[in-house]
């Protein structure tokens, strides 16, 4: 149409640092953040961010340079989150429990120039650069302590030739520096590790665009009001936390940080700071169940959690909705910014009814957010779309703005997850009437047998119930005669014993007879840096295991070795 312009005044790259901006403003006296006996106002923590940024520029950061940070849930792991790309950098929160083999690899591919370390994963840290050979080139790394307010010297003279402190850092900045804001959104803010869990871990990088969208559908998804009060206990360097840092800053909301992430410590933080939301890995939930006292007084009011990944015993799930939790059940992936999907979980009648067949502790994951445009599950192949009967199973994909850019310096890889304009998740799920998607397994993890394909979720849905076991996985066993077999690894809890006769009967009074695992072998699971189980080393190892026994004729499924074995 004739008269129409796009210009400064009616079109701004959209990124989430205006929304720390607009908090130091609109909520500025109001708490920021709290971490034992330190907080932050947002006008201070805006003042912070600002200092850091100048700090980067001083230290020779520019437009596009990689910042890496190796740290916990601290108030320096936030300020990063805006002080970073303030400063025109892409900041890669790296996960602390890597090992110095796989954090090299990772310091490899970004090229980082400055790497901020909370001064306990500082070993490791010149462990990998060491690894890589780094010593006397330029890389640059800021020390945090326990204390932000603390200055500490050097901890070591053998590492590489410059340690600076993380308040000198702060020192150095000019509170009048100029915010680089990106002169394109599509320009990328961040970039977020894959666990790993099924092949080689890549760099899902986010654009400033699609970290603004995803901070704006997080309202909605976690159901978050004006100022509400955030317990992390989500990583930060797990999808920058699921862009939660961004969120609670548009919302001048109050972030509180935790020392240590444990059952106890998160009902005393609820009751202390009337915390509202918070989320993570659906282990917390146990934490959080078995910290409860006998006479554990109410919660002072709901308590919003979202939890991603297989949900614990339903028992554990009912004592905290009684206590006074809401709970959201979510499901997402590094590629999606993190959660896309989610659902509230409730007790119902036929999800704890043994005469369901369809038996799955995970019930369904739910409906996309409002910045996915489309998810489906769809045929691979054809890329048609299945009948949502809730029974015929296809690939879940999706599109929409909250998605990455792609992979960092992989452009098969990214090609290859684009491939028909649809993000292919390569996860397995059935699509009902009402629009739920839910997740069956990963396309790598079912078993197939006899033209079927079981879903090992829903054996783990089942085993996971029983009350001896602790921790659980299924994986495909080969069989020469049906194909394969399921075959479950199982953790009992300490100070149990089960046989896996008991295992398996257990488990045929829940499922159908081709689903019931014909192997049980007891020990230890196998865990990545992001705590997902390593399916692939079970197949591994149990067909290797098989391949022994038939050579050296075993008679029964225990002689199977162990995982640790």
């Amino acid at each position: 149409m004739e008269g129409l312009v796009v210009c400064p005044a009616n079109h701004v790259p959209l990124t989430p640092l205006s929304f720390l901006e607009r908090a130091a403003f609109v909520y500025r006296k109001n708490i920021a953040l709290i971490y034992g006996n330190i907080s932050y106002s947002w006008e201070e923590l805006h003042g912070r961010c600002i200092n850091l940024a100048s700090a980067l520029s001083q230290l020779g950061v520019s437009s596009g340079d990689v910042v890496a940070t190796v740290a916990p849930n601290v108030p320096a792991q936030y300020e990063v989150h805006f002080g970073v790309p303030m400063a025109g950098a892409v900041l890669s929160a790296l996960n602390t429990m890597l090992d110095a083999t796989t954090l090299a690899q990772k310091l490899q591919q970004l090229e980082a120039k400055i790497i901020f370390v909370y001064s306990d994963f500082i070993g490791l840290v010149l462990q990998a650069l060491t690894i890589l050979q780094e010593k006397d080139k330029s890389c640059l790394i800021v020390l945090i302590h326990e204390s932000n307010n603390v200055k500490k010297p050097p901890v070591s003279s053998s590492g590489p030739s410059k340690i600076l402190d993380y308040q000198t850092v702060l020192e150095m900045g000019q509170p009048n520096f100029k915010i680089m804001y990106p002169k394109n959104e599509f320009d990328p803010i961040s970039i977020n590790f894959t666990s790993g869990s099924t092949g080689k871990p890549k760099g899902a990088v986010y654009s400033h665009r699609a970290a603004y969208l995803n901070t704006i559908a997080d309202i909605f998804r976690f159901e978050m009001g004006k100022s509400p009060v955030f317990l992390w206990t989500v990583d930060m360097f797990r999808c920058n936390g699921w862009c939660l840092p961004w969120t609670i800053a548009a919302l001048g909301g109050t972030n509180i940080c935790l020392s240590e992430i444990n059952g106890k410590e998160i009902l005393d933080a609820i009751y202390l700071h009337n915390v509202t939301h918070f989320c993570g890995a659906p282990m917390i939930l146990t934490k959080i169940a078995n910290a409860i006292g006998i006479n554990q007084p109410q919660l002072p009011h709901k308590v919003n959690v979202t939890v991603a990944g297989v949900l614990p015993q339903p028992e554990i799930l009912i004592k905290l909705e009684k206590l006074g939790f809401t709970i959201n059940h979510a499901y997402g992936m590094s590629e999606a910014l993190g959660p896309m999907i989610s659902m509230p979980w409730k007790c119902q009648d036929e999800y704890l009814s043994k005469s369901n067949e369809d038996v799955d502790v995970k019930i369904r994951e739910g409906v996309h957010n409002i910045m996915m445009e489309e998810v489906d599950v769809k045929d691979p192949e054809s890329m048609k779309s299945v009948p949502a009967d809730g029974k015929t199973i296809g690939e879940i994909m999706f599109r929409g703005n909250a998605m990455m850019m792609g992979y960092l310096k992989d452009s098969l890889r990214t090609e290859e997850a684009f491939e028909g304009g649809w993000y292919r998740t390569k996860d397995l799920g059935i699509k009902y009437a009402n629009g739920n998607i839910k997740l069956k397994d990963r396309a790598v993890d079912v078993v197939k047998t006899e033209g079927k394909t079981i879903s090992t979720l829903e054996i783990e849905g089942v085993l996971i119930r029983h009350p001896k076991v602790l921790e659980v996985a299924v994986v495909a066993r080969c069989d020469d005669v049906l194909g394969e077999t399921p075959c479950a690894f199982v953790k009992l809890k300490n100070g149990c014993f089960v046989t896996d006769e008991e295992i398996i009967k257990f488990c045929e009074d829940w499922l159908q007879d081709y689903m019931v695992p014909k192997a049980v072998i007891f020990g230890d699971l196998p865990f990545n840096s992001s705590g997902k189980i390593q399916k692939f080393i079970l197949r591994d190892k149990v067909n290797n295991a098989l391949k022994l026994c038939l050579q050296v004729g075993c008679n029964s499924v225990g002689e199977l070795p162990t995982p640790s074995s």
